[in-house]
């Protein structure tokens, strides 16, 4: 009879290695890819891949593996994007077909903001193999981190990428999320700034959650806060 193990070969698994502290990445998470066979890394080199830092740090083995890294676009044009998407697909089938086990890391959990998406989307439909293994997801670490809650009783939490338009979401109830807030940090923070003068908020922003490099901010400093890629923004209205 074949093992668990056995039966699970020729899959992909998007892991989520949490935030950033290795301590909060899942038994789960740290098994799976002990048992992989390939990782795929989303970055140009493992050395500045964040998932990869974080989970070397609990994986013994991580570099007995093959690891593949695989750049992902950064364009607004569809076409390039689901060319590019479909390759690393491509890609990645491969070693489905060879009854390989294939870890693609992800920061966080992978169903939140995640590249591993398009490449689920597109293996999934092929009929392939794909298993999701959570991960802690930034904002809940961050808010454990600031030691506020996100939520209670009946309010309402908002996740907003603010690599797009933020126009329109002060007007939302309760506590607002803005995920990859680094690259438009300054066009958020004057948002805030015209956003306060009409109503009392609670603002918080960390940087570089569970890292050595950890930075936190409380409300509308006057102080420049530097364009950190993991970024996170927390609004309590």
């Amino acid at each position: 009879m074949n093992s668990k193990s056995d039966d699970n070969k020729g899959i992909l698994y998007g892991i989520g290695v949490g935030p950033g502290d290795a301590e909060l990445m899942t038994i789960k998470a740290v098994r799976i890819i002990g048992e992989c066979d390939v990782i795929i890394l989303p970055t140009e080199t493992k050395e500045n891949c964040h998932a990869y830092n974080i989970a070397k740090e609990s994986v013994e083995n991580i570099d007995d593996k093959e690891i593949i890294c695989k750049k992902f676009l950064m364009t607004k044009d569809e076409k390039l994007l689901e060319e590019s998407h479909r390759q690393i697909a491509d890609d990645i089938e491969k070693y489905i077909d060879e009854d390989k086990k294939v870890g693609f890391l992800t920061i966080g959990d992978p169903s939140i903001y995640s590249t591993f998406a398009y490449v689920q989307d597109i293996l999934f439909k092929r009929g392939k193999r794909v298993e999701t293994i959570s991960g802690i997801p930034s904002f809940c670490a961050a808010a454990a981190r600031l030691g506020i809650s996100l939520s209670s009783g009946s309010d309402e939490i908002h996740i907003i990428s603010a690599n797009h338009d933020i126009a329109g979401t002060s007007d939302y109830r309760g506590t607002r999320i803005y995920m990859k807030s680094g690259r438009k940090l300054d066009e958020l923070m004057s948002y805030l700034r015209a956003e306060e003068k009409k109503k009392e908020l609670d603002i918080y922003v960390i940087a570089n959650c569970g890292m050595e490099n950890e930075r936190i901010w409380y409300g509308l400093t006057a102080e420049k806060i530097p364009a950190e890629y993991l970024t996170i923004v927390i609004v309590k209205a």
